[in-house]
């Protein structure tokens, strides 16, 4: 028999989303250092391979590890720090403040908060477009054993048509682009493979042609990844066009910036040219369903996900921030899927099959990361989630992928493994101390609405005493 340093057997559901999207029932896969030896039936297993240590998998599903597709990790000390506000309330008068006053610390101890978030729904990895405090939040990733991409928040016009940035963020194209390429040099492919870094032009109203160009042809010739936000609100589209004369994807077209290599998140005002234009040049886009329920944005009602997807658009799916309220990967594929069941009256629309895919395989493609993880098979590194399915959630358990999508939280996440390693056992971190991360939360609560001046932005017409 040979060895091998990791079994996961007995699993009720083993749903490896390989080429084959083969399902074992009492299904096992064998880990050897941070790599998946083999995946199938706990019987075969069993008795080819002797292990250093087991993990019972009984009444469980196993899915590939999630990946988040856009998440801000030092958003998510803002919760309920932006509610009832629009797309331009929302970053000039919220969120570009609140980021702007954040010091080092703070946004470690965001970021930090957000992994542990991750783990506990079964994320093993998300990719971050940007910060000011890149560094903070390869820190706690590194700590917390997950894997993330990092990038450095870039934007070179103070102002734009859509607003005005705080003076923290301004930038000439030089330093911009300097700082974006530093990320790179300092963080990608570090801690074990674990953390990469891309570029980011974050705001596309508030970025200037040259500054897009240097920065995707950057990414071109090193084979990394470039994000933006695009296409998020009627605003942003409309302020496009006031500068433009474009809406933003045939600009970035008509400036030479679409490729492979760029990641597009949120992209619900479409134009007709521009679902075509994202198919033609294998842009990779993230649906953010949540933030846009949240904030009105409209790219549910507006959206083209389903026809990307027809057009073999890779769409992965992203919580974007804890400021929407949830940052939870299966409670945005139930949102997102229902979401879009309901505006086109149509309840055959993204299969939960679809969904998963965009959760996992997809979103390992749009983080150029495929070749590595969003799958359970052999040669992939092990990256694993398995769901507790003794809950009212899961039960009873038909069709565990409907479950997955439509009823159960991540928060039922049992065990989580990255890179071989047990991030959660039973529910119980190992990486972090969670008791000491709350309390150290909830301590700095005031500190954050004061450094930010949001203490106002908290509104209720119910009495407090």
């Amino acid at each position: 028999m040979r060895e091998v340093d990791l079994m996961v057997h007995g699993a009720d559901w083993l749903i490896t989303l390989d080429e084959k999207r083969q399902i074992y029932r009492d299904g096992a896969l064998a880990v050897q250092g941070d790599t998946i030896v083999e995946v199938g039936k706990t019987d075969a297993l069993m008795s080819k391979y002797r292990a250093r240590r087991e993990l019972q998998a009984g009444d469980a599903v196993v899915v590939p590890g999630l990946i988040d597709g856009h998440l801000h990790s030092s958003f998510q000390m803002s919760r309920g720090l932006a509610d009832e506000v629009g797309s331009q309330q929302f970053l000039f008068e919220r969120m570009y403040p609140y980021e702007a006053a954040l010091s080092a610390e703070d946004s470690y101890l965001s970021s930090l908060l957000c992994t542990v978030n991750c783990i506990r729904h079964g994320v093993t990895c998300f990719i971050d477009p940007g910060n000011y405090h890149p560094q903070e939040t390869v820190k706690a990733v590194a700590e917390s054993g997950i894997r993330a991409i990092v990038a450095k928040s870039s934007m070179d016009l103070a102002k734009s048509a859509f607003g005005t940035l705080p003076s923290r963020f301004q930038e000439t194209t030089d330093s911009a682009l300097a700082s974006g390429l530093q990320v790179i040099e300092d963080f990608h492919h570090t801690h074990n493979g674990r953390i990469r870094a891309s570029l980011s032009f974050r705001g596309v109203n508030n970025c200037s042609d040259e500054l897009i160009q240097r920065m995707s042809h950057q990414a071109d010739e090193a084979g990394i990844l470039v994000q933006a936000h695009a296409c998020f609100a009627k605003e942003t589209r409309d302020a496009s066009l006031r500068q433009h004369n474009l809406p933003e994807i045939e600009r970035l077209h008509a400036i030479g910036a679409l490729g492979p290599h760029v990641l597009l998140a949120h992209c619900g005002w479409l134009s007709p040219k521009e679902l075509v234009l994202l198919g033609e040049f294998d842009v990779k886009v993230v649906a953010c369903a949540s933030s846009s329920l949240h904030n009105a944005y409209g790219n549910i009602q507006m959206g083209a996900i389903p026809e990307l997807l027809e057009r073999g658009v890779k769409v992965s799916i992203g919580s974007d921030h804890a400021c929407s309220g949830i940052v939870d990967l299966m409670t945005e594929m139930f949102v997102l899927s229902t979401a879009y069941k309901e505006v086109r009256l149509d309840p055959t629309v993204l299969h939960p099959e679809t969904v998963l895919e965009m959760a996992t395989r997809n979103a390992a493609s749009c983080g150029l990361w495929d070749t590595e993880i969003g799958s359970l098979e052999a040669g992939k590194k092990a990256d694993v989630a398995i769901y507790d399915t003794n809950t009212p959630d899961w039960l009873p358990l038909y069709n565990p992928i409907s479950n997955l999508v439509y009823s159960a939280p991540g928060s039922s996440a049992r065990t989580v493994i990255v890179d071989g390693a047990v991030v959660m056992k039973e529910g119980r971190i190992q990486t972090v101390d969670e008791e000491a991360l709350y309390k150290e939360v909830r301590n700095r609560q005031e500190h954050i609405l004061k450094i930010t001046g949001l203490a106002d932005s908290i509104q209720t017409s119910w009495p407090i005493e």
